[in-house]
């Protein structure tokens, strides 16, 4: 094997596996089928990179590595005895699909191409249910755990499992073919499935996209590689589709939202809120990308709600401060989206900006009715922007329990400690004023 100068820390290994496995997953997919299959092999490869690259050092072609394992895990499997009658009766299915010829012994080499993308749209194939699509898609490309895709798509764990789950049967079955999507005469194909499968794939993307920028567990407020990741599949969907306004839109609010990543944490990794993070610290050279894109978008495209969130982060990318920020645009604009898409987050949004521009007892009534969705009901955010109204408005004791629940809710730890560190201070300035009396 081939190595870079010197092993490589584990971090480094991780990052880089992380962002491979889906291309790994793709490549074989494409070549052998056998979806479930072919993603067992892959998690086996990848624990043997784990554990050999460390010592061993990076291969020269780490993709290459990987899919050459892989590709043996899954050979191996398919030849095994519990396999050995499926494999007779499909033998032919097990020639690769893409011309491909295996390197000799000791070489690395794969195919330029990158599977990503393809692997993105079988995910999201017209066999599956539109939530399936999204779990799987999610699961497979974008390298989340069945937990986290649980929380983000706000469902019970054993139930995201369970829909996993049939959705590789139900591709496996189906027969899908793998290939370039949305590639010659499907390229320009503007029929309901086309629509929805594109639908389905830009939110996978902005999912998984959101669980980067805001991780829903663990010690870390962002997972950069997967914002990262989002991104770039985004500008992929956005080069084969330049002329769609949604993928437009959508790349726009990836860009305008991920600006602001170096500013929202402090150097111990804790969370400074939107009013008040260091505006220099965030990438003017994405601002000034996302806001020609998602103003080219608006200008020449139907109007859709990746737009329309793309434009409020403009506003508030393009103040020069906090108190600069023109809220009663945003609440324009939300006014529209919430007429697009009734969600439960965009109504969140929405009372926000009812707060910045009516003040917060008329937002707080909002919040009430949506105590009564339960896509949203004791979610920690609700609690979170219930507390802020509350302290807003005055009502010190109120807001204090709602950030201490808020807390009690997220599995974020910087989340956590900021909406703690929130009632706290509540606390303290009830005890300075008692003491004043």
């Amino acid at each position: 094997m081939t190595t870079a100068p010197g092993p490589e820390s584990t971090p480094a290994s991780e990052d880089l596996l992380r962002r491979l496995a889906p291309q790994v997953l793709g490549a074989l997919v494409r070549r052998y089928g056998h979806f479930d299959a072919a993603e067992d092999a892959v998690q086996e490869a990848l624990l043997a990179a784990a554990r050999q690259w460390p010592e061993e050092g990076r291969p020269a072609n780490p993709r290459g590595w990987l899919i050459r394992v892989a590709s043996r895990r899954l050979m191996d499997q398919l030849r095994s005895e519990d396999a050995r009658r499926r494999r007779e009766e499909t033998a032919a299915a097990l020639t690769p699909r893409d011309e491909f010829v295996a390197p000799p012994p000791g070489e690395s080499r794969a195919p330029a191409e990158d599977d990503t993308l393809a692997l993105l749209f079988l995910c999201c194939h017209a066999e599956l249910a539109p939530a399936a699509r999204i779990a799987l898609t999610l699961r497979a490309v974008g390298g989340l755990t069945t937990a986290e895709i649980a929380r983000a798509l706000l469902v019970p764990e054993a139930t995201m499992a369970q829909r996993i789950t049939r959705a590789k049967r139900r591709i496996k079955a189906s027969g899908a073919p793998f290939g370039r999507p949305l590639g010659g005469t499907e390229a320009g194909g503007a029929g309901p499935e086309h629509a929805e499968r594109l639908a389905d794939v830009l939110h996978v993307l902005y999912l998984i996209f959101n669980e980067g920028y805001t991780a829903t567990s663990g010690d870390d407020l962002q997972r950069a590689d997967l914002a990262t990741e989002a991104v770039r599949l985004t500008r992929a969907v956005h080069a084969l589709l330049p002329a769609d306004g949604e993928v437009a839109g959508l790349l726009a609010l990836m860009l305008l939202t991920d600006a602001r990543r170096a500013a929202r944490t402090a150097p111990d990794g804790s969370l400074i809120p939107l009013a008040e993070q260091d505006r220099t610290r965030w990438d003017r050279a994405a601002i000034t990308e996302g806001v020609a894109l998602v103003s080219d978008a608006l200008t020449h495209t139907a109007l859709g709600p990746y737009q329309l969130r793309a434009a409020i982060a403009a506003v508030h990318d393009e103040a020069a401060s906090d108190e600069d920020t023109d809220w009663a645009e945003i609440l324009a604009l939300y006014e529209v989206l919430i007429r697009l898409v009734p969600g439960p987050v965009e109504r969140l949004g929405h009372a926000v900006a009812v707060a910045m521009v009516h003040g917060p007892r008329r937002a707080l009534a909002l919040l009430d009715v949506l105590d009564e969705d339960e896509r949203l009901a004791g979610h920690h955010r609700l609690e979170a922007v219930r507390a802020h109204l509350l302290e807003t408005a005055g009502d010190r004791a109120a807001a204090r329990a709602a950030y201490a629940k808020a807390a009690g809710l997220t599995l974020s730890i910087p989340e956590r400690r900021y909406l703690q560190y929130r009632a706290a201070r509540i606390a303290e300035g009830a005890e300075g004023a008692e003491g004043a009396q």
